[in-house]
């Protein structure tokens, strides 16, 4: 009891705050003040030299831009929002983290513990308003509680699946004075992150994988959070399976793997999408088979026997029914079903992959990048931009058409290079997503691209750039146009456009006010010179391109459809 009391030291709930952010190794803050979080902000400023605070523009910004931070880093992302509408402003970010497991932690202020249900000012149930989209969230009335409560908060966000968390503190926990001593958490009853791997499984799995002719990864997001990259590769060079990605599971393998066939689902790649009904095993790798990916699940993997490997109970059978459900951490997994398989060769195999990339190529791609109209293609832009970048950029997008471009055609080095809202599908993720990314990450060049719809959702974070000097480059990719909904009104609405079309704002002049560097290309043969003058500017850049009004992204899986009925054209 003496050595505790010897440790003790006497200090304010709000300064416990910013002591436990820093015994969780928090150096970076996203947030902004208000009201009810204000003694927070106060023992911030006495511990602004060992946390840096981005003030953002809006509280939506703040946990997408603490999401591009832990996407890139894969270190849990922080803010700091007060009560009311700034808490309820947040809960999209936080929605998004939620389907997306993006371990994010969130501290909202709350009116004192005694006007709890009062409706007092700023006042509202934000615990039982975000309880659907956080892995915890709990309420602190007492400062004593805020050490125990960010060890579990940081704990519960970072490990097993992660997720956000969100603590909700009554401002007089907040002003309260405690005995503060910190213990990271390495325990909660009954909560499991890392189930057991069953060796028996391990075994079952092999044994399907050596029978196998015709097997195939399907690669998620799962990979990169465990951060199993190389057991991955490992079993894949040693089977030589080939293997796809999801969406967010992109860049867990580089482009130019032998074994990489490409992308997954609705606007994946051709071969991936037609091969999955040809194959007899489907070895799924930290993906939950979202409907995206699967269109009919009824007609998903028809021929094929399932190896389900995930760290989530709740994913195994959602979806697809798995012959072998391999819980447990990849990163655990991977080694030991490497260790069992056979070396194998499935070249034959693949080679059914690279036919059907060569009919992609002649019938989409080639066109696509090298265009014979005088319109500028999204495609040309990204893979301009990605060359530039010698393609080991981190690229960042928004949602939209631009998006289902760009993580088709720029292409990567490394792992963690691939930052964009999967589940949720936010307009308006893209500009503080980069924001974070590039302040995790100030070694590598972090790239956006954006559509004109969703850059105006949250423009004001350009105020964020020019504040906090954040070296981002942003390609804007200008249709005047909500595209993506444009494009399903064109193809299944009979082309009755209703609200889509966008008369927009000179973005050139928004962003000279906001002090970042910018230029508009219209025709073609600007394009090079622009991305040369974005790669080597120094600082911030705005690269605005005015492409085709009513380009479309294919290949598309209908909706309702089978993946194998993808339509290239």
């Amino acid at each position: 009891m003496e050595d505790q009391k010897k440790d003790t030291v006497k200090m304010t709930g709000s300064a416990a705050v910013m002591e436990s952010f820093v015994r969780e190794g928090v150096d970076l803050i996203f947030g902004y003040p208000g009201g009810a979080i204000m003694p927070v902000y106060d023992a911030l400023y006495s511990y602004r030299e060992k946390i840096n605070h981005i003030l953002v523009r809006h509280e939506q910004g703040a946990v997408h831009a603490a999401q591009g931070y832990a996407r890139a880093s894969g270190r849990v992302g922080v803010c700091l929002v007060t009560s009311g509408p700034a808490a309820t402003n947040a809960v999209t970010g936080i929605a998004d983290a939620m389907i997306d497991s993006t371990p994010v932690v969130v501290i909202c202020g709350q009116v004192g513990s005694t006007l709890l249900g009062s409706d007092a000012f700023q006042e509202v149930d934000v615990v039982g308003v975000t309880q659907p989209v956080t892995k915890w969230n709990y309420q602190i009335t007492r400062a004593e509680e805020i050490p125990w409560a960010i060890a579990r908060a940081f704990y519960i966000a970072r490990t097993g699946r992660p997720g956000p968390v969100l603590l909700d503190i009554t401002k007089d926990a907040q002003f309260g004075s405690l005995d503060y001593i910190y213990k990271p958490e390495t325990f909660v009853r009954s909560y499991t992150p890392y189930p057991s791997v069953d060796p028996g499984l391990v075994e079952e799995a092999a044994m399907l994988i050596n029978l196998s002719s015709r097997p195939m990864a399907l690669v998620g997001q799962g990979v990169v959070l465990a951060g199993a990259e190389k057991e991955l590769i490992e079993f894949l060079d040693k089977t030589g399976i080939p293997a796809a990605q999801t969406l967010l599971g992109l860049s867990a393998i580089p482009s130019k793997h032998p074994l990489n066939v490409g992308g997954l689902g609705m606007h994946g790649n051709y071969g991936p999408n037609v091969m999955v009904n040809q194959s007899d095993l489907v070895i799924a790798i930290g993906m939950r088979f979202d409907d995206r990916v699967t269109a009919d699940p009824k007609r998903y993997a028809t021929s094929a026997r399932v190896i389900h490997m995930e760290i989530d109970p709740a994913e195994i059978n959602k979806i697809i029914h798995a012959d072998v459900p391999l819980l447990g951490d990849v990163k655990e997994s991977l080694p030991m079903l490497t260790g069992k398989v056979s070396k194998n060769d499935h070249s034959k195999w693949l080679e059914e992959f690279r036919a059907c990339d060569r009919v992609e190529y002649k019938r989409l791609v080639e066109r696509e990048i090298y265009p014979d109209k005088p319109e500028i293609t999204m495609a040309e832009v990204v893979r301009r931009v990605s060359e530039a970048y010698d393609d080991d950029a981190i690229m960042v997008t928004d949602v939209g058409q631009h998006q289902m471009i760009s993580w088709r055609y720029f292409k990567f080095k490394q792992s963690r290079s691939v930052i964009t809202s999967g589940g949720l599908g936010t307009m308006g993720f893209g500009l503080p997503a980069a924001i974070g990314a590039k302040l995790a990450m100030p070694g590598r060049p972090v790239c956006l691209f954006v559509g004109d719809g969703g850059f105006q959702m949250t423009i004001q974070e350009l105020g964020t750039i020019y504040q906090s000097a954040v070296p981002v480059k942003i390609v804007l990719l200008n249709n005047n146009f909500l595209g993506m909904v444009r494009q399903w009104q064109e193809l299944f609405f009979d082309h009755r456009y209703a609200h889509t079309s966008l008369i927009n704002p000179d973005f050139q002049t928004i962003a000279k006010g906001y002090h970042v560097p910018a230029v508009k290309v219209t025709r073609r043969e600007e394009l090079d010179k622009a991305v040369k003058k974005m790669v080597s500017t120094d600082g911030p850049f705005l690269l605005e391109v005015a492409v085709e009004k009513e380009g479309n992204v294919f290949p598309m899986v209908p909706a309702g459809a089978s993946v194998d009925e993808i339509i290239l054209e």
